[in-house]
């Protein structure tokens, strides 16, 4: 549904067909493209920093908060002004309506307008908004620790000054 290849790691946001199909498709990816780059340019080892990690995400407010996440990786890592800039990512697919050969539109991003071209601009606006920091550190804890995304749970005792700032209910987290 969405990818973008970094200097030293890659994010994909994408619906397996079987239990482990993610961890196959790194597997693959490692023993053809990282071989072949190697071959390529005479060079050794892998190309993107530490082992695969992988998160589930849980519900559909998620799902295109990852797809902004992914898009928007470059313009967070400083190595664009704009994430249109950047040619290695879904980013020209999902905002602008480039067309793509292997992509697929999760039915999520699919709700967002009856035509193509009206769900890009919509996802454009999306980007434009960013995405809450919140947001942003509980993707990155997920995808750490290996947990679900969007499925924040109750934290014990008082909100922390943090989560009142953000606007989250004392009472309700999820």
């Amino acid at each position: 549904h969405a990818y973008c290849l970094m200097t030293n790691h890659v994010h994909l946001l994408l619906t397996p067909h079987a239990a482990d199909a993610c961890a196959l498709l790194m597997k693959n990816l490692s023993q053809c493209y990282v071989q072949a780059v190697n071959q390529r340019l005479g060079r050794t080892g892998t190309l993107w920093e530490g082992r695969f990690h992988s998160s589930l995400v849980t519900s559909e407010h998620y799902v295109l908060t990852c797809y902004r996440y992914i898009d928007l990786n470059p313009v967070q890592a400083c190595l664009v002004a704009a994430p249109g800039e950047y040619r290695w990512s879904s980013y020209a697919a999902n905002a602008q309506g480039a067309p793509s050969g292997f992509l697929k539109a999760h039915n999520v991003y699919t709700a967002l307008g009856s035509e193509p071209q009206s769900r890009a601009s919509f996802y454009k606006t999306m980007c434009e908004a960013g995405i809450p920091a919140l947001e942003v550190e509980e993707i990155r804890k997920a995808i750490r620790v290996g947990s679900a995304v969007g499925t924040r749970r109750r934290s014990r005792g008082r909100p922390s000054k943090q989560d009142e700032k953000n606007g989250v209910c004392p009472h309700f987290r999820g």
